[in-house]
C-alpha cells in the first residue's frame, strides 16, 4: 500500500503531511509520559514489522498483499509506540529502498502509522476491554488488524478522489474488496506473531522479548524475503486495472531501490542482503529514537 511519487501531486500531499505530523507528535508525547517498552524491545519488534513488510503473499486474480503491521506493532508495543514504530518503517522504506516516494511520504504515513497502527491498536484495545477473555484478546486483534488494513485502503481510495487521480465512486469499491482479501492474510499474521512472540518472551526469559523478534525478522529478511510474491501489490493492481498508475521517475531514489544491491548480480541474494540491511537500520535508528525520547523525559523531569 506504499503510494510511489507520481500517483498523488496535488494538496493532498502537504495535507496528509501536516495530519501525519500531528498524529506522530501526539503519539510521541503520549509514548513519553505512559509506559514505555525497552529501547531493544522497541528496535527489534521494529526490525520484524519491517523483514514482515517485505513478505508479499499471493491472494488472487494475479494479486499480492503484505503485512501492514499497525496492529501487531500497537499490540506487541502500545498503541503510541506502535505508531512510532511504523511511521520508523515508513520512513526508511521511502529513504533507502525507495518504496513509497518522499513528496507522498505524509500520506503513506497516514495510512500505515496513524491509522494502522493508531486506530487499529486503539481499536483492539477497545474491543479486547469489551471481551475480557483470552480468546477475546485473540478475537480483537484479528478483528482490528482486518480492520486496519479496509480503513487504510478507504483513506487512500479518499486521497486519490481528491488529488483528481480518479472518482471516489469508481475506485473505492476495488480498494475494499481487494484489501479485504489482504486483511484477512493480516490478521493471521499478526495473531500468529502475537501468539509466538508472547509464548517465546516470557517473564522469565527476558531476553526473548527481544531476541525472538530480531532472530525472526533476520530469518524473514536474509531467507524469506527472495521468495516473496512478485505479483503486484493491491494498490498497484487497482492503480493498473483503472490506469491512474503514471509510471514515472520518483523525486528521490534510495541507496537501495526496489530492495537491491547494485554490485550483486544475484537476485534472491541481492534482495536478501538489502532486507538484512534494512532490519539493522530499522533496528539502530528505532533504539536510538527510544534513546532521545528516554534521555527528553529524564531532562524534563529534571527540570
Amino acid at each position: 500500500m506504499h503510494i510511489p511519487d507520481s500517483m498523488l501531486q496535488g494538496s493532498v500531499c502537504p495535507a496528509t503531511a501536516t495530519v501525519s505530523a500531528i498524529g506522530i507528535a501526539a503519539a510521541a508525547y503520549y509514548g513519553m509520559n505512559g509506559e514505555k517498552p525497552s529501547a531493544s524491545r522497541f528496535a527489534a519488534i521494529t526490525a520484524l514489522i519491517f523483514a514482515g513488510q517485505m513478505m508479499n503473499f499471493s491472494i488472487m486474480n494475479g494479486t499480492s498483499g503484505h503485512l501492514l503491521g499497525g496492529v501487531l506493532a500497537a499490540s506487541l508495543l502500545g498503541t503510541p509506540f506502535g505508531v512510532l514504530s511504523v511511521a520508523m518503517v515508513v520512513v526508511i522504506q521511502s529513504l533507502v529502498f525507495s518504496d513509497g516516494g518522499v513528496t507522498v511520504l505524509g500520506a503513506n504515513l497516514l495510512n500505515m502509522a496513524i491509522i494502522g497502527a493508531g486506530l487499529g491498536g486503539m481499536l483492539r484495545s477497545t474491543l479486547a476491554a469489551r471481551w475480557q477473555s483470552p480468546r477475546g484478546e485473540i478475537l480483537a486483534t484479528a478483528v482490528a488488524a482486518w480492520a486496519s488494513v479496509v480503513l487504510a485502503s478507504f483513506t487512500v481510495s479518499v486521497e486519490l478522489a481528491i488529488d483528481g487521480q480518479i472518482v471516489f465512486s469508481s475506485v473505492v469499491a476495488a480498494m475494499v474488496a481487494t484489501h479485504a482479501l489482504i486483511g484477512i492474510g493480516e490478521a493471521i499474521i499478526t495473531v500468529a506473531a502475537c501468539l509466538f512472540v508472547h509464548s517465546t518472551g516470557t517473564v522469565k526469559i527476558q531476553r526473548g522479548h527481544v531476541v525472538v523478534p530480531f532472530t525472526a525478522a533476520t530469518v524473514i529478511a536474509l531467507l524469506l524475503s527472495p521468495f516473496a510474491s512478485g505479483f503486484p501489490d493491491g494498490l498497484e493492481w487497482v492503480a493498473e486495472k483503472y490506469q491512474f498508475l503514471h509510471e514515472s521517475a520518483p523525486a528521490f531514489v534510495g541507496p537501495l531501490p526496489d530492495y537491491s544491491v547494485s554490485f550483486i548480480g544475484n537476485e534472491m541474494l541481492s534482495t536478501g542482503l538489502s532486507g538484512m540491511i534494512g532490519v539493522i537500520i530499522s533496528f539502530a535508528a528505532a533504539w536510538a529514537l527510544h534513546r532521545f525520547i528516554s534521555l527528553f523525559v529524564a531532562q524534563q523531569q529534571i527540570a
